[in-house]
């Protein structure tokens, strides 16, 4: 019944919600104030497309009730991933990890390098894996991606445990997880992120029960849940079957390309001066049909290695015959010089140099190689090796920060299925302070972005149109934060100068626009079954330039080449006081906000402005303002203080 409501309540929202965009688009836009009307209804049709993506989400929801038996003879290996964590706090981790009943094998992947912590592993029977790090960014390189693709290299179990260093598994999690891969084509099992320094009233909105919950078991009914970071468990062997292809279809495309740039530096090297003299048109064909040789072999699938061990001797081959030919010449043109030295003696006894041979060394190209210097530095590319990368071989994906998104995204594309089993099965750490909740919600949205520019879910090959629209819709909520600008600027224009952005506020507009936002609320509760969603609404909202600020900063780095960096999320609070800085756009906004009010109010109050306009417009401000308002709580958010004498995380982690 519950999933026969929440279809019901999706076909309103969506119903309703088409005919208020329509309606708005066609018959209600202010024309003569095109420069907010038609923002604001673009803004509205992006909240329209949002939420019928959240209804499509939940429209399969998959609530599972228990895994299957686990097998008994499955090796799984422990990952606890750490760079700058407390050691005490990774250390509590990784002893309740190796109380882990299942038969498993617990391994620290410390990135930061920590003889101390190496010491600590070394002591307690626990498995160290550490890397070198690029000193030219002084941090090693992928980040948590990085660390994750090194471990898999000097382990060996069939599947893999993934947990943050703050997320304290409990005994029985793989006990309640292994059985779904019972199933060969599961690759993925994903179990809640869930936080035990977290109040009821959540001021940082850490928990994300309409995530954990609804829209990831809407996913699963979708075989689109995908990989959140932590507390999974992932097969060996789908991760390495996505490393080997990535790793042939990266060479391939870094083939192709250097190939292609090759023949169109040859065709360049053609306008040399040098180009006349028979042996280097000689040099430039051999090397031209080397080129081309390879790109056929490359399209009729032949071994990467070989095509290009064939390409390289042939090229420097040529290379060598030239440079011979060169030195050759050279070589005449000194003896030449010496002879005329020689031959020629001045008054003073001194030699005298022909000024014919001054004039023909002076002019002459002292290197004809330096025409295919181009050639050479392009076929350098034609590395099978990947010398350039951390490592040949890279299961989990590193084109952005937020790896996991990206890596289940490629392992549903190659036909592997996942599933989220909704049991808390792990308690970790959340953000205590403004500040660091702002980086980590940087971070996700920023790597959200990456993966949307970079691999685009639309277009991938192997997704189904379910699947694609899935990640596709986590991947559009991080644009709120221009919708977000939109809402609170159309309210504080009317209030402020009288300009409304629809033609007019009649009964058609209400009769519309109202259905729409009661189906809309409607649709979370219902399809929350009681959990609490409004502190995401809320943040969606308040976290505007968050948002703004991840998708430009993302784009810069797709374009454009320019560094984001990985930002571990501290595990404790990090600011003093008060951080309102954090928060300077939103108090500008809100200050504008209630200064708007107060001028629309004074101008109804003497008859210069529109009573109904007016007071929908102050009731809109109302709701930002309560929106905005979390952030207040959030400044001055000190910590949770659980009552009692022990807090949620030692309960769980008593006697560990």
């Amino acid at each position: 019944m519950t999933r026969f409501w929440t279809r019901l309540v999706v076909v309103l929202t969506v119903i309703f919600g088409l005919n208020y965009v329509a309606w708005r688009w066609a018959a209600s836009l202010n024309w003569d104030a095109w420069w907010i009307a038609v923002p604001l209804v673009v803004a509205e049709t992006y909240s329209l497309i949002d939420v019928m993506l959240f209804g499509m989400t939940v429209w399969k929801l998959k609530v599972r009730k228990e895994a299957p038996a686990p097998p008994q003879d499955a090796t799984v290996d422990v990952f606890i991933t750490t760079y700058n964590e407390d050691l005490d706090m990774v250390m509590t981790t990784a002893l309740a990890a190796q109380k882990i009943r299942h038969p498993h094998s617990t391994w620290i992947l410390d990135d930061g390098a920590r003889p101390e912590l190496k010491a600590l592993a070394e002591e307690h029977g626990l498995g160290y894996v550490t890397r070198s790090v690029d000193w030219t960014a002084n941090v090693p390189r992928h980040a948590k991606a990085g660390n994750l693709n090194n471990a898999l290299m000097v382990t060996h179990g069939e599947f893999l445990l993934i947990l943050d260093a703050d997320q304290i598994p409990e005994p029985d999690i793989l006990e309640k997880t292994l059985g779904y891969f019972n199933n060969r084509r599961v690759a993925l099992v994903q179990t809640p992120q869930y936080f035990s320094n977290v109040p009821a009233d959540d001021p940082l909105g850490s928990q994300a029960p309409l995530f954990y919950g609804p829209i990831q078991q809407g996913k699963d009914g979708w075989n689109a849940a995908f990989f959140c970071g932590s507390n999974a468990i992932l097969r060996r062997e789908a991760l390495m079957q996505l490393g080997l292809v990535g790793y042939v279809k990266e060479t391939e495309k870094s083939i192709r390309r250097a190939l292609t740039a090759s023949r169109s530096a040859i065709r360049q090297a053609r306008k040399s001066a040098d180009v006349g003299t028979p042996l280097v048109s000689e040099v430039l064909d051999e090397v031209e049909a080397a080129t081309l040789e390879a790109q056929e072999q490359l399209a009729a699938g032949e071994p990467l290695g070989e095509i290009t061990y064939r390409v390289r001797r042939r090229v420097d081959a040529a290379v060598q015959t030239l440079v011979m030919a060169d030195m050759s010449a050279l070589q005449a043109d000194l003896e030449e010089i010496a002879a005329m030295e020689l031959a020629h003696v001045g008054e003073a006894g001194v030699p005298v140099v022909a000024e014919d041979a001054v004039q023909r060394m002076s002019a002459r190209d002292w290197s004809p190689l330096g025409a295919l210097e181009s050639v050479q530095a392009v076929l350098d590319a034609l590395n099978v090796e990947r010398n350039d990368e951390a490592q040949p071989v890279m299961p989990l994906a590193t084109i952005s920060v937020t790896e996991d998104m990206a890596t289940a995204m490629r392992m549903h594309a190659m036909g592997w299925e996942s599933v989220y089993h909704h049991e808390i099965l792990a308690y970790g750490l959340a953000p205590e302070d403004i500040a660091t909740m702002l980086t980590q919600r940087l971070r996700w949205a920023q790597g959200t972005i990456q993966v949307l520019l970079r691999e685009n879910p639309l277009v991938q090959k192997g997704l189904k149109i379910g699947q694609r629209l899935m990640y596709f819709a986590t991947m559009w909520t991080y644009l709120s934060g221009y919708a977000a600008v939109i809402y609170f600027a159309a309210p504080i224009i009317y209030l402020l100068l009288g300009i409304l952005p629809v033609t007019s506020l009649s009964w058609e507009f209400f009769l519309r626009f109202i259905p729409f936002m009661v189906a809309n609320q409607l649709l979370f509760a219902v399809a929350g079954r009681g959990i609490p969603t409004w502190r995401g609404q809320q943040y969606s909202l308040a976290l505007f330039p968050t948002w703004i600020k991840a998708c430009t900063t993302a784009a810069r780095n797709v374009w454009f080449g320019r560094p984001l960096g990985f930002a571990v999320t501290p595990k404790s609070r990090q600011t003093g006081g008060p951080s309102w800085s954090l928060i300077r756009p939103q108090i500008i906004v809100a200050a504008l906000l209630a200064v708007a009010a107060v001028v629309g109010l004074i101008r109804l109050a003497t008859g210069l402005a529109e009573p109904l306009g007016t007071l929908v417009n102050v009731a809109w401000v109302i709701f930002d303002l309560v929106v905005m308002s979390i952030l207040v709580r959030a400044v001055l958010y000190k910590g949770y203080e659980p009552a009692g004498d022990v807090d949620a995380l030692e309960r769980k982690t008593d006697g560990v």
